[in-house]
């Protein structure tokens, strides 16, 4: 008797925002898990965790040496979490900020159109290339490190823009709602060092950017004369034009609600580094 009025009590002391605040921690905790799920952080929280038992487990054998190093190191976990998933935290809380109720940017057809024309121009031609297409998020500390042109989305403004001879080729050049709205921009050089060896200066400076922000980067290879897809920092070589124009058009177009950075799938690995588009 007394068991069944102990449970009344509980059950009547569970308040519905108490509901509320297991449904949203839940939700914290499963959108954390999906977005360091096949990354290196879920390394290092493996490493975390492991740590944590050693130092259980020399509490339990009173290990004191181990236990007063490892109680020091614990002691300052949160900011190590801070300094090591900075990059993670950064584009977590750059998610958050957004109006959930605005729709990813949409870009017309035929700017679509000039931006691949121009892409597989100068990869047959050996031009070197970095094309910026912004989306949710903001790209003016990038905008303001190179020149505004708020000129007409051209093919043939864009391949003499990174004509070697050019004085803008250096750099990257910002799409703006349908327009080129800046050249030779300055990007953030990735991090990350697992990058394939093969792949230099330029992709690391696309790889950098789009770890930051949702912006799809184009990336042109004089070497290879390959044209590569960069978002949410996955590479993705295009093994011909079609594939290039389809896989755009995908995520440009038909594809409105893009994946969140919350969300975003691991899954896409980059094609066959064999691929090129001399033709």
């Amino acid at each position: 008797m007394s068991d069944f009025f102990h449970t009344f009590n509980f059950s009547r002391s569970i308040r519905w925002q108490d509901f509320v605040d297991i449904l949203i921690v839940s939700f914290i905790i499963y959108r954390t898990i999906l977005l360091i799920r096949g990354t290196r952080a879920v390394q290092m929280l493996i490493g975390i965790l492991l740590v944590s038992c050693v130092y259980f487990l020399s509490i339990r054998l009173d290990l004191l040496t181990l236990q007063l190093l490892l109680r020091y190191l614990l002691s300052s976990i949160l900011l190590i979490l801070v300094v090591i998933f900075q990059d993670d935290i950064r584009r977590v809380l750059t998610e958050m900020g957004k109006a959930p109720f605005l729709k990813k940017q949409k870009m017309a057809a035929h700017d679509l159109s000039e931006i691949i024309s121009a892409a597989v121009y100068m990869a047959r031609r050996r031009i070197g290339a970095l094309i910026i297409i912004e989306r949710d998020t903001g790209l003016a500390e990038y905008i303001e490190t190179g020149f505004i042109l708020d000129a007409k989305l051209l093919e043939e403004l864009l391949v003499a823009l990174f004509f070697p001879m050019s004085p803008m080729h250096d750099g990257a050049v910002v799409i703006k709602e349908g327009r080129i709205h800046s050249a030779a921009c300055l990007l953030p050089l990735s991090k990350n060092p697992e990058i394939n060896k093969r792949y230099g200066t330029r992709h690391r400076a696309a790889l950098g950017l789009s770890e930051e922000t949702d912006a799809v980067v184009i990336v042109v290879s004089e070497e290879t004369q390959e044209i590569s897809i960069v978002q949410n920092g996955n590479i993705t070589p295009m093994r011909d034009e079609i594939k290039l124009e389809a896989r755009l058009k995908e995520i440009l177009l038909m594809n409105s609600r893009s994946r969140s950075l919350w969300t975003k799938k691991k899954s896409d690995t980059p094609d066959s580094p064999d691929s090129s588009l001399d033709g």
